[in-house]
């Protein structure tokens, strides 16, 4: 039976089909891949009639490496329009925040620098995943940068920071890009609505701040007498002081010592920190 014939309703988690002329129920089978055969196929016309190009194109690129076939469901076409729409608000957020003529060497707060840290953070990922056509990949770091904006859009309602615009727009052009190859004509839009000039097709590709991809604080594991007991987060410049001070002021590595005092600790520059009591 053509999915066209079938009718799906939801109750709760369960979900059942009924003929759409009859009424008639019909049986939920397995997952299957596409075939004229089975009488299970999608016609693209009707996918994008309904939801657009973009959607039908963004879920093909989420669903699964380029090896593997996609298991299409309408839930998933569905998701992927909402996303679809979720963008559109992302970006409208950001052209009320953002500034048009982008990064102009202001120096930023800590919002304004981790929404530059999240941009490009997101561009060196997709860079690199584009490259090994692991294209689902590169659409789950498109999503957690759509979620780290929208995060530190709501954040900066509250701080005074001056070069807060100047971050929005650069986040956003960088963001818009990023989309682009994926969903092109939701790219021109937002891209028209940020007031960049041009197309985002023809613009230059932005280039990674590589000084924005290094973490300044690292999370070390420490061992009390060779058992782990706790973390510690430290700047990654930190000296062999402010490290055992950080150390030694854990409750659980007071603990695991027993009041005892220690005597040595090791630190193994960002890998770990062993106390012996």
């Amino acid at each position: 039976m053509l999915p066209g014939d079938v009718r799906i309703e939801t109750e709760g988690a369960s979900r059942k089909a009924f003929h759409v002329k009859t009424g008639a129920p019909i049986e939920i089978g397995s997952i299957e891949k596409m075939s004229k055969s089975k009488l299970n196929t999608v016609d693209p016309d009707d996918i994008i009639a309904s939801y657009g190009a973009d959607t039908a194109r963004w879920f093909m690129l989420s669903d699964s490496p380029p090896e593997r076939d996609v298991i299409w469901t309408e839930e998933g076409v569905q998701g992927a329009y909402r996303f679809v729409q979720r963008v559109w608000r992302l970006v409208s957020d950001l052209s009320e925040r953002a500034a048009a003529n982008g990064h102009d060497g202001a120096t930023f707060g800590p919002i304004g620098q981790a929404i530059r840290k999240a941009a490009h953070r997101a561009l060196a990922s997709v860079e690199d995943d584009v490259e090994r056509l692991r294209f689902n990949r590169c659409v789950a770091h498109i999503y957690e940068l759509a979620n780290a904006l929208q995060d530190l859009a709501a954040r900066s309602k509250a701080v005074d920071e001056p070069a807060l615009a100047s971050a929005f727009s650069e986040a956003g052009r960088i963001f818009i890009q990023l989309l682009a190859p994926m969903m092109p004509h939701l790219a021109e839009e937002c891209w028209d609505a940020m007031g960049f000039a041009g197309l985002a097709a023809e613009a230059p590709w932005p280039e990674i701040d590589r000084a924005l991809l290094i973490e300044n604080a690292i999370t070390l594991p420490v061992q009390v007498n060779g058992k782990k007991r706790a973390d510690v987060t430290v700047a990654r410049d930190a000296d062999q002081a402010t490290i055992e001070a950080a150390v030694l002021s854990l409750d659980a590595v007071q603990r695991a010592m027993e009041g005892k005092p220690p005597r040595k600790i090791i630190v193994v520059p960002q890998r770990i920190v062993n106390v012996v009591a």
